[in-house]
């Protein structure tokens, strides 16, 4: 459920001011609280050493004295006491001797005025247990550690704090010390401090309720300030975008909010905004149509590049001599790379790797151009050296744009098992030799086509027999990059050709290399175009007996010239 501005606002004060008010009101209490404590701990503790010092020892001795509870010194003691209580407002001020078990109360105050009960005042004499006196287990160790003191002739230096069902009090002893500074009894000094809790609670309320109408009423002031500064223009702007949204009508429409802030300021750009808007979406539309021929052209375009590959398999569906298949998945609607193959005659079948630098429409067209000059000069017998040294002159003479094609052609003799080839720059080729397993054949790289004039280019030879496969590639399978930015690589290729496609045709050998550099490369996106072609001699081509004779070629039925046998 959406929810607009100003419950979102209330919301957000309301929460903001219960924090203010929680927090101004807590720190006034623990403050106060603090001070009241303190003050009220000096008092006990010193009112408790102001009465020690008052009295006499002589007195005491006296009082403490078989039958000083009859003489003239307990009298005046007493009353002194009772009126130091009532002058004090002190709960119980008592004139007591500590033992380790139990307290013995000579003196035990009573003023009527202050509330006391004459039936609750202890006789003089009266030994109480400390099991007796204590609520609990930290009660009845407040009285021990009292003992402890009063055996050192010590009284507190902070009072006892009790809260249990008998109060809230603090209390304070002090000794009365003889000549030789040993304590002969001491004055217990006791505070109800519930009052003071009362007033404490009472305060902490008293600051809630006042703190809280403050930051109420100071809350509803700054909301109908905001809403009538920033709500009301923005709802204003909102309403607007809304009425164009719905009408769909950016033409002529503007907005006016006068508030000399930066809401007016986004109001204004608004208003260029919604003009930019107009041109934009005139422009757009129109883009949008040119965007759309121009995708009609490259699928067309795409469509003619793939037409162009020999893409119909198999190949050679009379030709038991050898097996063949090549794929191109381009990086681009159009790419780079192409492949082909063709038979030179009736015994010999080229096969052509390339790679064009740069990638889309322009690459594709030097493609095509680099294509077709290869496959016209690729003759019967003709040197392949000479086919790229040719087409090399060809390809610089307009090649304004810089552009190069790495370039690998092969023929193989089906008769003979010879496999002649030329390398312009190219990826190495991987060869089966059957019964042993692929290998990256170590080429002379040559120099890539279109890159320099007047280059010469040397045929070379390797032998093939019964089974052995030639496996071309471009650089796009090599480089295949996966998330980590590592390259698929030549190892890997190495691998997965030995690891399952020794004993695959030559298309299920493409399949099985394609699906590991997919699942290698994974989600990432494919960055150059990916070519394979892979050929294999299956059987020798039978019927035909090769004699050279003056250059010329035989069978045993039928005369070849050159051009046929080579």
């Amino acid at each position: 459920m959406k929810l607009k501005l100003l419950p979102k606002f209330v919301l957000s004060l309301g929460v903001l001011g219960v924090a203010l008010t929680v927090t101004i009101s807590l720190f006034s209490y623990l403050s106060s609280k603090e001070y009241l404590e303190e003050m009220y701990a000096q008092r006990v503790i010193s009112g408790s050493k102001s009465v020690a010092a008052m009295l006499d020892i002589t007195d005491v001795r006296r009082i403490l004295s078989p039958g000083g509870e009859n003489s003239e010194e307990y009298r005046r003691v007493e009353a002194m006491l009772n009126t130091l209580k009532k002058d004090g407002d002190i709960t119980y001020l008592s004139l007591v001797i500590p033992d380790e078990d139990s307290v013995t109360f000579y003196i035990d105050t009573c003023v009527q005025e202050l509330g006391d009960d004459p039936a609750n005042k202890l006789a003089y004499g009266t030994n109480v247990l400390y099991t007796e006196a204590a609520h609990d287990e930290i009660d009845l160790q407040k009285y021990y550690d009292v003992w402890d003191l009063y055996a050192e002739n010590k009284g507190t230096d902070k009072p006892l704090v009790t809260d249990n069902s008998y109060g809230y009090n603090y209390t304070a002893v002090s000794p009365i010390l003889d000549e030789k500074g040993e304590a002969v009894a001491e004055i217990q000094y006791i505070l109800d401090m519930q009052k003071v809790r009362d007033h404490l609670n009472s305060f902490l309320y008293t600051m809630l309720g006042i703190s809280c109408s403050i930051i109420c009423i100071a809350l509803l002031l700054y909301m109908m300030l905001v809403k009538w500064m920033v709500l009301n223009p923005v709802e204003k702007l909102s309403r607007f975008t809304t009425e164009i949204i719905q009408s769909g009508d950016f033409k002529k429409q503007e907005i006016v909010i006068s508030t000399k802030d930066e809401i007016e300021d986004l109001g204004n750009s608004f208003n260029v905004m919604l003009k930019k808007l107009e041109t934009y979406i005139e422009n757009l539309t129109a883009v949008t149509a040119e965007k759309e021929r121009i995708g009609t052209e490259l699928n067309v375009a795409t469509h003619i590049q793939s037409s162009m590959l020999p893409c119909i398999f198999p190949a050679f569906p009379d030709r038991n001599e050898l097996d063949i298949y090549a794929t191109m998945t381009p990086a681009k609607e159009v790419g780079g790379d192409f492949y082909d193959f063709f038979m030179v005659d009736k015994r010999h079948i080229a096969i052509v790797m390339a790679d064009v630098s740069g990638k889309g429409v322009p690459a594709a067209l030097f493609m095509v151009i680099g294509k077709t000059l290869i496959k016209d000069h690729t003759k019967p017998g003709r040197d392949l050296g000479e086919v790229f040294t040719e087409v090399n002159n060809i390809l610089c003479e307009s090649n304004d744009n810089g552009m190069f094609i790495t370039a690998f052609e092969g023929v193989l003799d089906l008769v003979t098992g010879e496999f002649r080839y030329v390398n312009a720059g190219h990826e190495k080729p991987f060869i089966y030799r059957k019964g042993k397993g692929y290998e990256a054949y170590k080429i002379r790289p040559g120099f890539v086509l279109a890159g320099m004039e007047n280059i010469r280019y040397k045929e070379q030879m390797i032998q093939l027999d019964i089974g052995d496969k030639v496996f071309q590639y471009t650089d796009g399978v090599t480089e295949a990059m996966n998330k980590d930015n590592q390259l698929y690589g030549m190892d890997r290729l190495h691998h997965i050709l030995n690891q399952q496609c020794q004993t695959c045709g030559p298309e299920k050998t493409l399949e099985l290399v394609k699906a590991d550099i997919d699942a290698f490369a994974g989600d990432n996106n494919q960055s150059d175009d990916i070519t394979m072609l892979c050929l294999e001699y299956t059987k020798k081509m039978e019927g035909v007996t090769c004699e050279r004779n003056n250059s010329r070629c035989y069978d045993r039925k039928y005369e070849y010239s050159d051009s046929v046998c080579g």
